[in-house]
């Protein structure tokens, strides 16, 4: 994915407590949804009423929640994605090494085909625009965690099954040979789960489709550049067949220019790199404005502003 560094945005400290604290809140609204039922059930034993199973009612902003936890998890995943990008900007920076193109001074030295690689997904990726690639990572986040609870075996879809399987009226045995009933109170209807079911179904179709369109792209563009990859190298293949021919018996060079021309380029090389390192270690997340609710929320908590 393409990065969102610039000279202007976050620090690295400050988008890994972001990045925390949005971990923090996705826990909180994890805890939220965890445990909900169809029912509470209490038992009646001498006047007295005692609770079999303590219900745990959906909660009325429960799209709300899962839209405000895939949020969180989008803009979590798009700060590390940056402090990955960052380090390895750097990592590159230090372990690359000198190349030159400086003809060697030995006879009968034969040129090589310049043959290009052929890309992956990952350059694909690289081809989308940074609002497209956010977009990307928002719409993967939705479909997974609203999917996740919508689908077979998901939260919404238990509760919906075990539903009509509730009988209003239940007996436990306390004492062996005297049953005691139980009193059942359903707080959901089958319309307010299928409500609730339908709207989500309809938020994970759209984000989905978002996310096979742009898997769908990158994969047409990654089919199209290895085609123009693979008739190039074949071009590449055929004039160095026929240079090294002509290119016999024509090497010659001198050791001492040689050796004084790779020094120069050495040099070159590395004041260069020193400089774009320096250039690398200052730089910043610029947040694109998708995440910017999600990380004013956090602003306030991190120990820096920008």
């Amino acid at each position: 994915m393409k990065h969102s560094l610039s000279k202007q945005g976050l620090s690295m400290s400050q988008a890994q407590s972001i990045s925390n604290l949005c971990n923090q809140r996705a826990m909180e609204i994890d805890n939220n949804l965890r445990g909900v039922n169809n029912a509470n059930k209490t038992v009646t034993i001498g006047g007295i009423i005692y609770d079999e199973t303590v219900g745990k009612k959906m909660p009325a902003n429960v799209v709300e929640l899962l839209k405000e936890r895939s949020s969180l998890y989008a803009a979590q995943a798009f700060l590390m994605e940056n402090i990955k990008a960052k380090a390895k900007v750097l990592d590159d920076l230090r372990k690359l090494q000198f190349e030159h193109d400086v003809e060697q001074p030995v006879a009968l030295v034969y040129p090589t085909a310049n043959l290009l690689p052929l890309v992956d997904d990952a350059w694909g990726m690289n081809q989308l625009t940074i609002a497209e690639a956010c977009e990307y990572i928002e719409a993967e986040a939705f479909a997974a965690h609203i999917g996740q609870f919508i689908h077979k075996d998901g939260q919404l879809t238990k509760l919906r099954n075990e539903l009509p399987l509730i009988k209003t009226l239940q007996f436990i045995t306390i004492k062996d040979g005297e049953k005691t009933p139980v009193k059942v109170v359903t707080h959901h209807t089958p319309e307010e789960l299928m409500n609730y079911h339908l709207t989500l179904a309809t938020l994970h179709r759209d984000y989905e489709s978002r996310v096979n369109y742009f898997k769908a792209k990158v994969k047409n563009l990654v089919s199209e550049r290895n085609a123009e990859i693979s008739k190039s190298n074949a071009n590449e293949l055929g004039r160095v067949s026929s240079e090294i021919d002509i290119l016999r018996k024509e090497y010659m060079s001198l050791v001492k220019l040689y050796n004084s021309n790779v020094e120069q380029l050495r040099h070159v090389f590395e004041q260069k790199r020193q400089d774009d390192i320096h250039i690398a270690s200052a730089l910043r997340i610029s947040v694109d404005k998708r995440f910017q609710p999600v990380i004013d929320m956090f602003m306030d908590k991190t120990s820096t502003k920008i």
